[in-house]
């Protein structure tokens, strides 16, 4: 049942053309440079050392490697971390 309602509220926002991020919670990923980014709608920090970061998502765990990473700003469901940053995937 679960399913079918999400799948109801996808074809709803697509519809009315709303934003995906807010209607859905799903994450959205803001990059300034290297050295700063932002994740809106998390769900958590699992892992957090100065190299490797790990974050939880609705969708899937987003995955965060570099180095000298700092937590500048956590909220709610948002976090601003800066570092300089090798790369950002999702884990499979």
């Amino acid at each position: 049942m679960q399913g079918k309602m999400e799948k109801s509220r996808e074809i709803l926002v697509e519809k009315l053309d709303l934003p995906k991020d807010v209607m859905l919670n799903l994450p959205k990923i803001t990059i300034i440079g290297n050295d700063e980014i932002t994740i809106e709608n998390h769900k958590g920090i699992i892992l957090f050392d100065r190299n490797i970061i790990k974050i939880n998502t609705k969708v899937k765990i987003i995955d965060i490697e570099g180095e000298n990473f700092e937590i500048l700003y956590i909220g709610d469901s948002t976090i601003t971390i800066s570092g300089k940053f090798k790369s950002i995937s999702y884990e499979v």
